[in-house]
């Protein structure tokens, strides 16, 4: 219990990690395509985006992790901010897969701050796991009961800082400059509900979020055979491939939005290895889910 900390947002308490574990100039690792606001917080706080591109292979991503070795060993590049389970993607990192970025970021210096905040929505066989099982080297691990239970309105995120000089650092500046001396109590409140009676809402919730994923991929699939798209192992979040269909993004975003009145994430807002996807939230009842991919074939098909 010594070691959490607390503060109004996971992205505010990574931007405020990544200013005291970093200087300006300095790079920090991305697995890409990447959570758009991470890109926002770096570069926000003039520090370099260092990008580790995932591939996708037989619907499964993949991190590189010659490239990512060869990354954290330049020497200005002094942070991995990774995203567990990885948004957008939706990719649930392997345990051997974290324990060989614990040991390079640990041979190469690099400090590791992990956004866990999609930890309960793993899917099927895949299991969360996680930072602080592997690590070797200074970390942080920031998360939130907010995407779980949808409890963001509340403003409350916690974490993880085992280094006490670190942690007392991060509390100074917490409470002293931003005058964020205590929790928010209705997020306190909200988090012990959640968490102490929540599990059956929560299972419930799951399975909702699954079914609502399994319509997307039948109804896209049997729309557009060709896309043969898969739910993801993690997130209520659709990272959907139209690449095989041949689509122009500003196109099709024309199209959802000035035809058909929905409106879908466009890949490229997750950097340039985001171009040709989609990001579609099912976290929504399904029948609102249901008018939006119906608007997005119908998008689709204006332009084939």
């Amino acid at each position: 219990p010594q070691t959490l900390v607390y503060g109004p947002s996971v992205i505010y308490m990574v931007a405020e990690t990544i200013r005291q574990w970093s200087s300006e100039g300095d790079g920090v690792v991305v697995h890409t395509p990447a959570y758009d606001a991470f890109y926002k917080t770096i570069t926000a706080n003039r520090r370099e985006i260092a990008p580790v591109p995932l591939t996708l292979t037989d619907n499964q991503w993949h991190c590189d992790m010659a490239r990512l070795e060869s990354t954290l060993a330049e020497p200005k590049n002094t942070l991995l901010l990774l995203c567990s389970p990885h948004n957008p993607t939706g990719k649930v990192w392997r345990r051997e897969e974290l324990q060989t970025m614990a040991a390079l970021c640990q041979k190469h210096g690099v400090r590791v701050i992990s956004d866990e905040i999609h930890m309960d929505m793993t899917w099927g066989e895949h299991r969360h796991i996680p930072w602080s099982e592997v690590a070797q080297g200074p970390w942080a691990l920031f998360t939130s009961g907010s995407k779980s239970f949808n409890i963001p309105a509340f403003t409350g995120a916690y974490g993880f800082i085992p280094e006490a000089n670190a942690r007392d650092s991060y509390l100074q500046a917490l409470k002293a400059r931003d005058g964020l001396s205590s929790p928010s109590v209705p997020a306190l409140v909200a988090h012990i509900a959640a968490y102490r009676d929540g599990a059956p809402w929560l299972d419930a919730l799951r399975d909702y979020l699954q079914a609502n994923m399994r319509y997307v991929a039948d109804t896209l699939n049997n729309a557009f055979p060709a896309l043969c798209w898969q739910p993801p192992e993690a997130t209520y979040l659709a990272w959907i491939d139209l690449r095989p269909l041949n689509i122009d993004d500003h196109a099709l975003q024309q199209a959802l939005i000035a035809e058909q009145k929905v409106a879908i994430m466009p890949g490229y807002t997750y950097g340039p290895e985001g171009n040709g996807f989609l990001r579609l939230n099912v976290g929504c009842p399904r029948e609102k889910l249901e008018r939006g991919v119906e608007g997005l074939i119908a998008a689709l098909r204006s332009l084939s």
